[in-house]
């Protein structure tokens, strides 16, 4: 295994090396100036993003899954991005899903130790019934730690397309990825301590990834979210605020259209604009394969 010592990561930041000394401000002044190195960071590795994105779309039309594994900050990352993908893209939960190193409790409570199994990394994909059709990131700050480069040797195995997020370059799980993003973005204001630049980069990347994949499955229009599951009163509000964005009806009549369409932003969009029914609405939507655009033409040319 590499040698933590030699690590970026791992490496003392010489802007903080007066840490406990500083007074309130200047601490949050120093955490804030390494922080705005993050984005420049993501920014040089956006080719090998661009690249996972891809696969990761063309999985997706094919039926396949996309899974985040990963240990400690790294496995709570992929947890946040895969449990918001449901309620703002109405993604089903199987399509982006988290392994954690010492399972779904290692979300509340840290397991550290269960980071350095990597048979179990291994046995914990195996349980999915991974298939070739799927793609599987590997999430370690570090780039060594053994549980998420078991799970992209399993992966590899099954034919399953690998990508490793790491922030040192020429990490050693890059060599079981198909496709390696190494955002380094130096040491840590607090030595070691990778929830903190690393965490915010691969926050970034994950974000990045599953929103762009999104919307090149259409399910965005221009920049509003026309899967948004409408399943509490914050969301039916945004949903109706959405419709009256792209129709340009007023709320009673947006709100109407969305109840006809069971709280559905998209047949309720393509139902005003094409002045068609519910069950038209959703022909042409599947017919567009989602998009809401190509969706309206097709309606349109059903109503003439």
């Amino acid at each position: 295994m590499t040698e933590l010592s030699k690590l970026t990561t791992e490496k003392r930041n010489k802007n903080s090396m007066k840490l406990d000394q500083m007074s309130t401000i200047d601490i949050l002044k120093t955490i804030n100036q390494e922080d705005k190195k993050v984005a420049d960071a993501v920014e040089q590795v956006l080719p090998q993003v661009e690249k996972a994105t891809d696969q990761i779309y063309q999985s997706f039309k094919n039926g396949g899954r996309l899974f985040y594994i990963g240990a400690g900050t790294s496995g709570r990352l992929g947890f946040m991005d895969a449990s918001e993908c449901p309620p703002t893209f109405m993604a089903p939960p199987e399509m982006i899903q988290t392994i954690m190193a010492g399972g779904g409790g290692a979300v509340k409570s840290a397991v550290e130790n269960a980071e350095d199994d990597e048979e179990q990394g291994r046995l914990d994909l195996e349980a999915k019934q991974l298939t070739k059709d799927d793609v599987v990131i590997g999430i370690t700050a570090s780039g060594r730690t053994p549980y998420p480069i078991g799970g992209l040797k399993c992966a590899r195995e099954v034919g399953a397309y690998t990508v490793s997020l790491s922030c040192n370059h020429d990490s050693l799980i890059s060599q079981y990825a198909d496709c390696e993003i190494e955002v380094v973005v130096g040491p840590e204001v607090l030595t070691g301590s990778t929830r903190l630049k690393a965490g915010t980069a691969h926050k970034m990347v994950l974000n990045m990834i599953s929103t762009t994949a999104m919307v090149k499955l259409g399910k965005v229009y221009e920049n509003l979210m026309v899967d948004v599951h409408a399943s509490n009163y914050k969301l039916l509000e945004r949903a109706k605020s959405i419709i009256m964005d792209i129709t340009k009806v007023p709320y009673e009549k947006a709100s109407k259209a969305l109840f006809a369409a069971n709280k559905e932003v998209k047949p309720a969009i393509v139902m005003l604009e094409a002045n068609v029914s519910l069950e038209t609405a959703k022909e042409a939507i599947q017919q567009a394969n989602g998009y809401v655009r190509q969706a309206i033409e097709i309606a349109e040319q059903h109503s003439n």
